[in-house]
């Protein structure tokens, strides 16, 4: 095959790529109209998430939130439980703050300016790459990960796409490809080839649009491209949790709390939990008793919720264990069936938690509060183990 110049293979990727879009490409939702609130729901949901997992949820949300003005007016609690289940959900608590900032600077439509989308709360380069092009068809890059590995593998890149410097320089090789007044599809075309044809592990080089002039592919490279140093290890921390039961008036229920209004899960409910010491942490590593008894990590938990958050509980037995790996962090979690201490101590427990314990507000729960109350995955998961 007869080897072209840079010019040449530039101009054959842009053109070969844009037509397979143009036939190919994928009815989504989010792809009905070019409405830039859209666009940028879609983009922030489709970050660290699959497109068939989006889905459901980017459907259900443009329901109930349809417009920019009516997620700005939204109570918090509400978009926290239409994101239930994506994850990451300071990408939704970023997302409502970005769309009262446009209802309070720009009367609620998002403007047709790169500088002032790229201001809004949540919107860094990519984002704003995606919505100037993909809304207003503004020849702007749009580079994520998808896009740094086909175009290190198309033009064979060597430098660190971890690396700061290698994303500008990606950046200004995409903004060179984009063919005239047709920015937003050939941005998506770029997405879909590396979501659908030039995937991380497994790249598949034959149907590829543009394979004929592919640098790794001719090299023999393509699953060597592209190169990135690891990210470190998520921190592993051991913790243990209890499942309280409710008597009396509470019976069939179970005792929640609320994080707090920032950081880690900001305001989403969650079962009482511990972060267990280091030097404690073989009470997490042992075998769970299956006698019913709660033994050492038990005991444990009830000495040290009642010096932390105030409740005096009593663990009953081992119920399961269950993990979690976040972005920088592992939980490992030991969970226990326990309930209120009914000896001295209790009513001042019960006093404690109805005004508000030492960790947020705490409540009691049946399922049906599950439909209204929003929870991390990891909670979804046990709490739907303990209610079936």
């Amino acid at each position: 095959m007869e080897a072209i110049n840079k010019e040449e293979a530039k101009a054959y990727f842009s053109r070969e790529l844009l037509a397979w879009y143009r036939r190919i490409k994928r009815d989504l939702p989010w792809r009905m109209n070019q409405d830039p609130y859209r666009v940028w729901v879609s983009e922030i949901m489709l970050q660290q998430t699959r497109v068939d997992t989006v889905i459901p949820y980017y459907e259900r949300f443009m329901n109930k939130f349809p417009t920019v003005r009516a997620l700005a007016e939204a109570p918090e609690p509400e978009v926290l439980k239409c994101w239930e289940g994506l994850g990451y959900y300071s990408r939704a608590r970023n997302l409502q703050a970005g769309a009262r900032e446009v209802v309070e600077r720009y009367g609620g439509v998002v403007p047709d300016d790169k500088v002032a989308v790229a201001g809004l709360k949540g919107v860094g380069p990519y984002t704003t790459g995606a919505i100037m092009s993909i809304a207003f068809n503004r020849p702007e890059p749009a580079v994520d990960g998808n896009v740094m590995r086909v175009l290190s593998r198309y033009f064979c890149l060597e430098d660190d796409i971890a690396k700061p410097a290698t994303r500008i320089g990606i950046e200004k090789l995409a903004v060179s490809l984009i063919p005239e007044g047709a920015a937003g599809d050939f941005n998506q075309a770029l997405m879909e080839l590396g979501a659908l044809v030039c995937t991380p592990k497994s790249p598949s080089c034959l149907p590829c649009p543009v394979m004929e002039h592919c640098e790794a592919r001719l090299a023999g490279r393509e699953t060597e491209l592209p190169i990135k140093t690891k990210a470190k290890p998520p921190r592993g921390e051991k913790r243990v949790a209890a499942i309280i039961a409710g008597t009396g008036v509470n019976e069939g229920k179970i005792l929640v709390r609320q994080r707090p209004e920032t950081g880690l899960l900001a305001q989403m409910w969650e079962l009482p939990h511990l972060l267990v010491p280091k030097e404690q942490e073989k009470i997490v590593d042992a075998a769970p008793e299956t006698d019913g008894s709660t033994a050492a990590a038990g005991e444990w938990l009830t000495r040290s919720m009642e010096e932390e958050t105030g409740l005096l509980i009593r663990p009953e037995r081992w119920f399961m264990d269950a993990d979690h790996v976040f972005s920088h962090i592992h939980w490992k979690m030991r969970i226990y069936l326990a309930d209120l201490g009914t000896l001295a101590g209790a009513a001042e427990t019960a006093a404690a938690y109805e005004a508000g314990g030492k960790q947020g507000e705490y409540r009691w729960i049946g399922p049906e509060d599950m439909e209204t109350l929003a929870f991390p995955n990891l909670f979804i998961r046990i709490l739907r183990e303990y209610w079936t």
